[in-house]
């Protein structure tokens, strides 16, 4: 008992708050397209060509996440939706205690600094891959520090990493970011205070970059696989359309624990006397631009400002005498440190499970998927060719796999062909050209968008179910010759 000291206690207690943060109702239409290609792998073997839609068939895909794939499959197959809410929660903890090892200060501080943390990344968090990613930048920052403070050979349990990280989501690139912060701060650093620089660090992790480069490309793809980040960031169709590859928009609440980690960062460096660090100058600096140019990397600059914020913090609070002293507990404390864990845990897991209950998955898909659409699709036998809403074609993909898409969230498949899909999908073109172009016989769009209004007011075409959020059309036998 007297080994549950008030630190365990609060990591314990962390770990279940962000649990609380990251779970969540798997509902993100993406993720279903990952657990197709999933399955798809498992039987068919791995994807090297667009399986899934009508448009872009047989094109060349580089399906980077095929591993994270199967691992969701398994969970969803053994779990179900539970299984996929505890890969987005178990992956965020993992990476919320890994960070917590880099961190500096009293477990309060830590603690508070994480939860903060947690908040601001999980604008992104979802049932998909890139929780890989969050996970992993978080390890390989965690021993990038530590290896920085003297235990250098844990650098070369990066490339290990890498080669996991590689199969799993092209947000590898992380890593070398993160390795190259650390090695050009370590440099200016040396070249400023040689006191400050660690013995050997710099040629192992030269050695380590090179290590991690070689292991990217022991992959299904190759050299092919680590070239995804280069090509998905070049692509214009990206930054035009998708929300998360936008900036971040600070009118909205989902935003402001963002804000609040910069506000917090100015004020510690204020109130700090801790001397510039050219390394942690270079993390939060780099990774911020990178947030602020595109809102999914809020999460990386999570990752990287919540160790620099904690050092800050702390020396702040050291130098005004606030610092909390760490003392072995009583046995009477070790029992209050027992019961508010159990407290915490026990609510966290009510719920936790409330959240996930049957009744509960299904009101909120109702209200963000076309489930009953999609039925209807099914149910009708209706045959042709579909255009669907790009924002449910993952979910198409997996729930009516007989149906090819016209198009779903793999952006680094359809590129500029979104421009194509946009102007169909408001109507802000000759609709009927494209449609008889790709051959569309069948429609399942959003019921107030420009096409749909477009469709109701054609004869050519007939309504075979519509509610609030989806409508579903069908162009009649007699128009089959074309529109």
């Amino acid at each position: 008992m007297r080994a549950l000291t008030l630190e365990r206690t609060l990591v314990g207690v962390l770990a279940a708050l962000v649990l609380a943060i990251a779970w969540r109702v798997p509902a993100d239409t993406d993720t279903w397209w990952h657990l197709r290609s999933g399955e798809y792998t498992l039987s068919q073997g791995m994807i090297y060509a667009d399986p899934f839609s009508h448009t872009l068939r047989g094109q060349p895909w580089i399906n980077h996440s095929w591993g994270a794939q199967l691992a969701m499959v398994a969970l969803y197959r053994v779990l179900g939706d539970f299984g996929l809410a505890l890969w987005t929660a178990g992956l965020a903890i993992v990476g919320v205690l890994a960070l917590y090892s880099a961190c500096q200060g009293h477990a309060i501080l830590r603690g508070f600094v994480l939860v903060l943390a947690a908040a601001a990344a999980a604008v992104f968090w979802a049932a998909r891959p890139q929780m890989v990613s969050f996970a992993f930048s978080a390890l390989f920052l965690a021993l990038l520090y530590r290896a920085r403070a003297g235990q250098t050979r844990l650098l070369f349990a990066l490339p290990a990493l890498m080669i996991l990280w590689g199969n799993l989501h092209a947000g590898h690139a992380i890593g070398f970011l993160f390795m190259l912060a650390f090695g050009v701060g370590e440099a200016l650093n040396g070249l400023f205070s040689p006191t400050r620089r660690t013995p050997g660090f710099l040629p192992r992790l030269a050695l380590t970059f090179v290590l991690c480069g070689v292991a990217l490309l022991i992959s299904p793809y190759g050299l092919q696989n680590a070239l995804v980040p280069f090509q998905t960031v070049g692509m214009d169709a990206l930054r035009a359309f998708i929300q998360e590859w936008n900036s971040p928009n600070f009118q909205g609440r989902e935003t402001w624990p963002f804000i609040g980690l910069i506000v917090m960062l100015f004020g510690a460096a204020w109130a700090s006397r801790a001397p510039l660090d050219a390394v942690g100058f270079l993390l939060v600096s780099g990774t911020l631009f990178l947030a602020l140019l595109y809102g999914r990397n809020i999460a990386v600059f999570a990752v990287a400002c919540a160790p620099l914020l904690s050092h800050l913090a702390d020396s702040a609070l050291r130098v005004r005498g606030w610092s909390l002293p760490s003392r072995r507990p009583t046995p009477r404390q070790a029992s209050l440190n027992l019961a508010l864990l159990g407290i915490v845990w026990a609510a966290v897991i009510v719920y936790a499970l409330g959240v996930i209950a049957p009744r509960t998955v299904e009101d909120v898909r109702m209200r963000l998927l076309p489930v009953r659409a999609a039925q209807a699709l099914r149910e009708s036998g209706a045959l042709g060719q579909l255009f669907n809403s790009y924002n449910w074609g993952g979910y198409l993909v997996f729930f009516a796999p007989e149906y090819p898409v016209f198009i779903d969230g793999r952006t680094d498949l359809y590129g500029d062909f979104l421009y194509t899909y946009l102007d169909v999908a408001t109507a802000r073109t000759d609709w009927r050209a494209a449609f008889q172009r790709y051959g569309i016989r069948l429609a399942l769009i959003e019921t107030g968008s420009g096409l749909a209004q477009a469709l109701a007011d054609d004869s050519a075409w007939v309504r075979l179910y519509g509610d609030d959020l989806a409508v579903l059309y069908q162009l009649r036998a007699d128009q089959e010759g074309g529109p």
